[in-house]
C-alpha cells in the first residue's frame, strides 16, 4: 500500500490522495521534529513538507522507498536537492502562485514602517493620545521617494509594479541585469548594490537564500544606508544579520525596518529586536491570503500525486531528474 506523510494540516481537501495511499498527516500545531521524520521516512512512498521541516541527504537516504518530495513553498533551501537529485527523485515546489500575495504583504510593511503605523496604535491604545501634535510620530513620504529593490524576480516586480502608482524612483541590484524591455515597462534602473544602498528611502528585500545572501545585510551595509531609509524584508531571515539589525535601529543608523521572516525563526523572545519602537515583525504571513495558501496546497498535491504515478511533476525544481 502506498503511504504518504504531510508534515502539517493543510486545511484543504485530500480526498484525491487518500483515493491513492494511506495518508499521514502530522496534527500537532508545531513541525513534526527531526527524529519523527527519521521514524516515519523510511515507509513513506511520498512527502509533502513545508520550510519548517530539515530534509537533509541523511533523511533523504533514510527513505528507501520515496518517490516525490512536494513542497508547499516556492522556496526549498531546507532540502537538500542534490541528493534528492542523485536518488532520482523529483522534488516540487509552488512558484508564482504567490506573488502578489507577498507583493501585497511588502507594500503593507512598507507603508506601516513608513508612516508609523504600529507605533501610533499602540501610543493610541496605551492612553498617551492626548491631542493633536505638529511633531507627534512624524513618518516619511511614500510618493516621488527612491525604492531600490534587491532582487527583480517575480515578487520584486510585481512590488515595482505598486511603486509605479506612488511616482517612485525605482532602483534595482542583482546578479545580472535584467531584460532593457522589462526595465522600461517597470519603469526601473539596474544600479550596483553600494549606489542602491546610499541613495534609496526605501530598500526591500526579494533575492533568495544563499551562501551569498547570507547576511547580506550586515553592519557594512547599514553604515552606507541613509539614516532615514527603512529596510523591508519579506524574502528570508538570514538575508539580514540580526545583530546588526539592532544595532542599526538602535543607533538610528536607519530610521525603521520591518520584517516578515527572521534569523531564527521564530523569533527568539529573548531578542533584543522585540524591545525595539522602529522595528515592525510579522510571523512570516506573506502568503497568508486564503486564496493563495489554497492555491498553494493544490499545488503542492498536484506534484505529489504526479510523482506517485510516475508522471512529470507540473512544478519541478529539479528536471534533471527526467533527463
Amino acid at each position: 500500500m502506498t503511504h504518504l506523510l504531510i508534515t502539517r494540516q493543510l486545511g484543504t481537501d485530500l480526498s484525491s490522495l487518500e483515493a491513492l495511499a494511506t495518508v499521514d498527516v502530522w496534527a500537532d500545531r508545531q513541525p513534526p521534529p527531526y527524529e519523527i521524520l527519521q521514524q516515519k521516512i523510511p515507509h513513506v512512498d511520498g512527502l509533502l513538507c513545508l520550510l519548517t521541516d530539515r530534509i537533509d541527504q541523511a533523511l533523504i537516504h533514510t527513505g528507501r522507498s520515496l518517490k516525490v518530495i512536494s513542497q508547499m513553498a516556492v522556496g526549498y533551501d531546507n532540502i537538500d536537492i542534490a541528493a534528492a537529485t542523485a536518488r532520482g527523485i523529483p522534488v516540487g515546489h509552488t512558484p508564482g502562485v504567490l506573488t502578489n500575495a507577498t507583493a501585497d504583504l511588502t507594500w503593507a510593511l512598507l507603508m506601516a514602517a513608513a508612516r508609523r503605523i504600529v507605533e501610533g496604535d499602540r501610543f493610541t491604545r496605551s492612553g498617551q493620545w492626548q491631542t493633536w501634535e505638529p511633531n507627534l510620530l512624524l513618518g516619511a513620504d511614500m510618493a516621488g521617494a527612491t525604492l531600490g529593490i534587491v532582487g527583480l524576480g517575480r515578487i520584486g516586480q510585481a512590488v515595482a509594479r505598486r511603486a509605479q502608482g506612488f511616482e517612485m524612483q525605482i532602483l534595482y541590484t542583482g546578479r545580472h541585469r535584467g531584460d532593457p524591455a522589462l526595465e522600461q515597462a517597470l519603469g526601473v534602473e539596474f544600479v550596483d548594490f553600494d549606489r542602491l544602498l546610499a541613495t534609496s528611502d526605501f530598500i526591500t528585500i526579494h533575492t533568495p537564500l544563499s551562501p551569498e545572501t547570507h547576511h547580506l545585510f550586515s553592519d557594512r551595509q547599514f553604515e552606507q544606508m541613509q539614516s532615514t531609509a527603512v529596510l523591508i524584508n519579506t524574502a528570508r531571515g538570514a538575508i539580514v544579520d540580526p545583530e546588526a539589525l539592532y544595532r542599526a535601529l538602535q543607533n538610528h543608523q536607519i530610521a525603521a525596518a520591518a520584517i516578515d521572516v527572521t534569523d531564527p525563526e521564530p523569533i527568539s523572545m529573548a531578542s533584543p529586536l522585540l524591545e525595539l519602537e522602529n522595528l515592525i515583525i510579522t510571523p512570516h504571513i506573506g502568503s497568508a491570503s486564503v486564496q493563495t495558501r489554497q492555491k498553494m496546497a493544490a499545488m503542492a498535491i498536484a506534484n505529489l500525486i504526479a510523482g506517485l504515478k510516475g508522471e512529470r511533476l507540473p512544478y519541478c525544481v529539479n528536471p534533471e531528474v527526467y533527463a
